[in-house]
């Protein structure tokens, strides 16, 4: 779709920045704490994934909207039929590359072709620092092995991975084992995630297999102070940036609490549609079309959910986030995970108003004019 002198004139302020390309229905792990929730896919039974031909239009309307990155996630990225298809074409589109997957399908082949594109990101995931654990958390024999031998190859290219690992009941005493796995292995930084009460996450939490909000809190704290003093990794934290310190917020070195760029972002779903993020598989409502039949130019400008969130946030924000210092840049931590639980796009997020009610949101972070 081209886009007339006259149409550009009426665009809002609001730029396509990233894409997330959730590529595949499918995923060859069964990950017990996935907020995707994925089909288990082997060589026995397949899963749709996002047509060649789509994702290059999608990427081509997307480059007059302002698109600067991709990220490839799933299901797991790396079992599309035409990766090294999509990623040719990412390399002659001059674009950023994020790549999350679990890292069992990294060969050496496709992570020289990842090597090649313009700046390229790897994010493996790793919930253990033994074959048992990591195991126990992803379903599938074998996969701690595979997953290794996955960021071994993508440091042999000269690609510098990043580590996630989500931290819950079983796994949280190898913090500090899965950091020295890590400078072994010759990663870049570890990124700890808390993990998300979604999907199968949601079951996790229903059964105690997570950490208290207290015991994340003071996770956070050993990390950001103690473990992060023992090692020349970059370590990222993934707590709301109300917990964040400020010597983390501001870190030159990229170690700062994340935040999602959620007005600068679409989601693209394997069927071609269009969503906040990968949370349209598991709630429509969040869908916004289809790129077989709908333009992306339309979509981005005429969406009612992010119409509304542009005109909405942060000041719609509810509870807790509402009253928050860091509610600009933060901007409610997630929507997709708000609105998954309480059907509202302005609902505090779940862990700071955990927080609040149990008396352990940081006080010099709480406007002191509400």
């Amino acid at each position: 779709m081209i886009i007339s002198k006259r149409e550009k004139k009426k665009e809002n302020k609001y730029h396509i920045r990233w894409i997330y390309f959730y590529l595949t229905e499918g995923c060859n792990l069964k990950c017990r704490h996935c907020w995707i929730a994925p089909k288990y896919q082997n060589e026995k039974k397949s899963f749709p994934s996002l047509g060649l031909d789509l994702f290059i239009s999608i990427i081509k309307q997307a480059k007059q909207l302002g698109l600067r990155s991709v990220k490839l996630t799933g299901g797991e990225p790396l079992l599309h039929p035409k990766i090294y298809d999509i990623l040719k074409f990412i390399q002659s589109e001059d674009i950023r590359l994020v790549v999350e997957t679990n890292g069992t399908l990294c060969t050496p082949e496709i992570t020289k072709e990842i090597s090649k594109c313009k700046n390229p990101f790897v994010s493996v995931s790793l919930d253990g620092s033994n074959s048992e654990t990591h195991e126990w958390v992803r379903g599938v024999k074998g996969c701690f092995n595979a997953s290794v031998d996955g960021i071994k190859n993508l440091v042999k290219t000269g690609l510098k991975p990043q580590i996630i690992f989500t931290i819950m009941r079983r796994n949280k005493d190898q913090l500090e084992d899965i950091v020295h796995l890590a400078e072994s292995l010759g990663a870049g930084s570890i990124k700890f995630n808390i993990l998300q009460p979604i999907a199968r996450g949601e079951k996790m939490h229903k059964l105690d297999e997570v950490l208290t909000i207290k015991e994340l809190i003071d996770l956070g704290k050993w990390v950001n102070n103690k473990l992060s003093s023992l090692t020349k990794l970059h370590l990222y934290y993934d707590q709301p940036l109300a917990f964040c310190p400020l010597s983390k917020m501001f870190s030159k070195d990229g170690s700062g609490c994340s935040t999602c760029a959620i007005l600068s972002i679409i989601g693209v779903l394997a069927d071609g549609s269009y969503a906040l993020c990968g949370i349209g598989s598991t709630v429509p409502e969040l869908i916004f079309g289809n790129a077989v039949n709908d333009s992306l130019y339309d979509i981005w400008n005429n969406s009612s959910v992010l119409v509304e969130l542009r005109n909405g946030l942060p000041e719609k924000l509810e509870g807790i986030c509402n009253r928050c210092l860091m509610k600009n840049i933060c901007l409610g931590s997630c929507i997709a995970q708000n609105y998954y639980r309480t059907k509202n796009l302005w609902a505090p997020y779940w862990f700071c108003k955990e927080a609040s009610e149990q008396g352990l949101f940081p006080e010099t972070r709480i406007n002191p004019n509400f």
